[in-house]
């Protein structure tokens, strides 16, 4: 099962920083939504949305709100080594993402993914009676823990029905040699990013990729082992 194609994509799908200004097909990056369309979806709403940017006007816009939150990032990290990192590898990184910043406005095609929460909300008005029902069933006790995670048990939903297909977009453009990466960095000033793109404002963002050919190879990623990370049977 190790040897099997799919192993190999992933365990050599690094996050790509350094991409060439030369464009992406369309079929290509049509190619590459279709796969995030395939992951699961939460009740099977299938609320996410895909904003599609190549206009160089726009990403021209877009690099110079990038510039700022790349500086405030990198002002704020400093020097500091995380764990399972080392100075080296911290370097690299430094280097790799002010590569990224300087050239942010030749990116040729930047992939945003939202989530559109209204058709959720909207089943969720049709059921209030069947909610409010199955809520008194739970016990007073349950009920506030309830109330209390509701926001988290919400946003966690949706990012879950976001997330996976951020995955599936990855591997399938690793597979198709492109470079790619996930960052959430907008997220600090997503009111001003949103602008920029006209997003509405019940919509949400998740993540931001920007895609290219690659400058530099693919090659083995850096992870901890997973007898490091596993938990079994309890914490």
């Amino acid at each position: 099962m190790t040897n099997s194609p799919m192993f190999d994509t992933m365990s050599t799908m690094r996050a790509m920083r350094r991409l060439k200004p030369d464009p992406v097909p369309e079929e290509l990056l049509t190619q590459l939504i279709r796969a995030a369309t395939w992951a699961p979806s939460g009740s099977n709403i299938q609320g996410y949305q895909y904003v599609v940017v190549t206009d160089r006007a726009k990403m021209a816009e877009i690099a110079k709100l990038w510039n700022v939150i790349a500086d405030f990032y990198m002002q704020m990290t400093g020097d500091s080594v995380p764990p399972n990192s080392t100075a080296e590898k911290m370097r690299k990184l430094r280097a790799a993402l002010r590569y990224q910043q300087e050239h942010f406005h030749e990116t040729p095609a930047l992939i945003v993914f939202c989530y559109d929460s209204g058709p959720l909300y909207d089943a969720a008005r049709a059921n209030l009676r069947e909610i409010i029902s199955a809520t008194k069933c739970l016990g007073g006790r349950r009920i506030l823990d309830t109330m209390r995670h509701v926001r988290r048990t919400g946003e966690m939903s949706e990012a879950a029905s976001v997330y996976p297909g951020v995955e599936n977009l990855l591997l399938a453009a690793r597979e198709l040699g492109l470079g790619a990466t996930l960052t959430t960095w907008h997220l600090m000033f997503e009111s001003e990013f949103k602008k920029i793109l006209g997003i509405p404002r019940r919509v949400k963002t998740f993540a931001v990729i920007p895609v290219g050919w690659p400058v530099g190879r693919f090659g083995p990623v850096s992870r901890v082992e997973p007898d490091d990370v596993i938990h079994r049977d309890g914490w």
